[in-house]
């Protein structure tokens, strides 16, 4: 599927006709007052007058790696919502309106689709928030905090973070964080453990090694992978860049292995 030309059902959009603001607004009332038949042509008119909408609310997915013509679908079903749901007394554009609803559905589909499997309360919990969130940022003119949600909700503060944490996507450890040219920090590299003592660079092989290390170069390892430390944290204490930090830790680390 190619971003300005796409095949629904074997009908190019880039050839689809994109209705005025006034049509949107005749085609509105028809679905909300006109017969059954004259509801049902209309909302086919609304559906395919705005499916450029909702291509170019998906094109803002396209690094998620989610194949385009499901995104899409999903997308007319927000599109349908919107519709269906739009109050026509309201001084407000439609596509205003429909832009979010589209945006909601592709955004639910992600979550729900996501390998990590979180339970449907919570999830539902989750996006009950985010809806108090929208709803109080929009009447406050500012982001709610945490525990105005939670009194929204009546639920407990701890409750509503659990919720929403669980719907976070997860980050690679691989995923690069910062990169000066010549070196990549990743993730990874930003995450102590406490625990790296007792992996191999405790063994008596690896002491051996390291006796031909430079100092800075003992003092990184040793703050690194005995100490648990960030590279971050090893930069500050030793006064070097964490660029620097991350190439001297692994030429010292590709150093010994090639000794082992």
């Amino acid at each position: 599927m190619q971003y300005n030309k796409v095949e629904i059902c074997g009908v190019n959009t880039a050839k689809l006709k994109v209705l005025t603001e006034a049509e949107k607004r005749r085609l509105l009332k028809i679905v909300k007052e006109g017969t059954e038949r004259e509801c049902k042509q209309a909302r086919e008119e609304l559906i395919n007058g705005n499916l450029r909408l909702v291509l170019s609310v998906i094109q803002r997915f396209t690094n998620r790696g989610e194949n385009m013509d499901d995104l899409f679908q999903v997308g007319c079903i927000g599109l349908i919502k919107a519709i269906d749901n739009f109050n026509t007394d309201l001084d407000v554009r439609f596509s205003t309106y429909a832009v979010p609803m589209v945006i909601g559905e592709v955004r639910r589909y992600l979550r729900d689709s996501n390998s990590i499997r979180v339970s449907r309360s919570l999830r539902d919990t989750a996006y009950k928030a985010m809806q108090v969130k929208e709803r109080l940022t929009a009447e406050r003119n500012r982001e709610p905090t945490v525990e105005e949600i939670a009194k929204e909700l009546d639920m407990n503060k701890e409750d509503v973070v659990l919720a929403l944490e669980a719907i976070v996507e997860p980050v690679s450890l691989y995923e690069p964080v910062f990169s000066d040219g010549n070196d990549t920090i990743f993730v990874m590299d930003q995450v102590g453990d406490k625990n790296d003592d007792n992996n191999w660079l405790n063994e008596i092989a690896l002491k051996e090694a390291i006796r031909n290390l430079n100092d800075r170069e003992k003092k990184i390892l040793s703050l690194r992978f005995f100490k648990g430390k960030t590279q971050m944290e090893v930069a500050e204490e030793i006064g070097i860049s964490q660029a620097q930090v991350s190439r001297l830790e692994k030429g010292a680390l590709d150093r010994i292995k090639n000794q082992i």
